[in-house]
Order: structure tokens, then sequence, then C-alpha cells
């Protein structure tokens, strides 16, 4: 199948329970891992990787959710943004490094539409926040890494447990994100409810 020009833009640039003495105690992946709790708002930056069979691509990011608008900047080195996904209430649009647009009901919908295949760019963020999505089934790797919607995910913190490293896998394709920072916001309310390329091509 071949890609359409979004792919090098947002590619390019994109251990059950034990027991004792009947008392329940967590594996290290049940402690390292929790249920999806609400969605705050937070800012993050950093590197981001991409890799499928003999084919790689590095970039960096900009990553903001803020007012229920989850926004993804893929980066040049120099800091050019070439790619853009954002997430709002409406549903996702992506913006590549030409300005043509393209939407859809879901990330997961809108990648298989530009890429073939779905990517859960809609779970990052909890996963990132080291929590598995709530509902869906899942269960933990020996080396303690979480196992969801077909993915091997694999979470490094640092001490404030913060995000340091997010790494997907599904035996086709690697997702790698080394986070520079992740941070927690307040909410805000003044800011827009909808994604700003949603808003342009509404007023064009």
């Amino acid at each position: 199948m071949k890609m359409k020009p979004i792919f090098p833009a947002l590619a390019a640039a994109l251990l059950a329970a034990c027991t004792s003495m009947n008392t329940p105690v967590q594996t290290q992946a049940q402690q390292k891992w929790r249920e999806q709790q609400t969605e705050n708002p937070f800012e993050a930056n950093g590197r981001i990787g991409i890799k499928m069979q003999q084919t790689g691509h590095n970039a960096s990011f900009d990553w903001t959710r803020q007012n229920q608008v989850e926004t993804l900047d893929i980066n040049t080195p120099l800091g050019n943004t070439v790619g853009q996904l954002c997430r709002d209430k409406t549903g996702v649009i992506a913006t590549d490094y030409k300005g043509r647009q393209y939407t859809a009901d879901t990330p997961e919908a809108l990648s298989r539409q530009l890429l073939g295949y779905p990517l859960p760019l809609q779970h990052l963020s909890v996963w990132a926040n080291g929590e598995w999505v709530k509902g869906i089934p899942h269960r933990f790797g020996t080396e303690g890494q979480l196992q969801q919607l077909g993915w091997q995910i694999r979470r490094e913190a640092n001490e404030d447990g913060s995000a340091r490293i997010l790494q997907l896998e599904n035996g086709q394709l690697t997702l790698r994100m080394v986070f520079t920072q992740y941070q927690t916001l307040a909410d805000d309310s003044s800011r827009p409810s909808q994604c700003a390329a949603r808003a342009q091509a509404a007023a064009q």
C-alpha cells in the first residue's frame, strides 16, 4: 500500500495477582501500573522514533492537553513543525507539512486511513501516565510490561513518577518516546475547546 504524504510528517517527524497467606500481594508490574484515572491536562516534549521493518524515522515532539483538546506537534531538529495531530470532542484532525488536513472520528481510524494500519494514538497519554486503559482487557508480561490492545508497552519513569521513556511494540512496529519534560497542569477553561486547525478550516 502506498503511504500518503502525512506519514513522513507524523512518523518521521512521529502478572496475575499473587497471594500469600490469603493476603493479596502486588507484583512489581502491578505496582508500576494502575488503572486509568481522570485525564488531567499536561504538557510534554521530547524525541519520538518510529520503526517498521527496516525503516525508521526520528523527530522531536511537543504534546499538550488542555480543556479536552490534545495536540501532538512533530518537529524538525530546528524546531519547525512538520506535522500535527489534534483531538477534541468532534474527532481528530491531522495537518501535514504542506498544510493539508485529514479528519476522522478517532486517531486510530485516522492512522488506519492514512497509513494502512491502526496506531493507538488516543491511548498514548494514558500509557505515558503509567496507567492501563480502563474497560479494555490487559495483563502483565514477565518483565513488567503492560500488554493491551495487541501492544507490549514498556514505561520508565523519573523519580517523581513522570514519564521518561514510553515504548510500544506489536511485532510489526515500534514506537518510542523519550521525554525531556512531562508536567501535569491545572485546568484552564479559558483555553480553546476546539483544535486550532479545525477552527481555521471552519473560518475559511
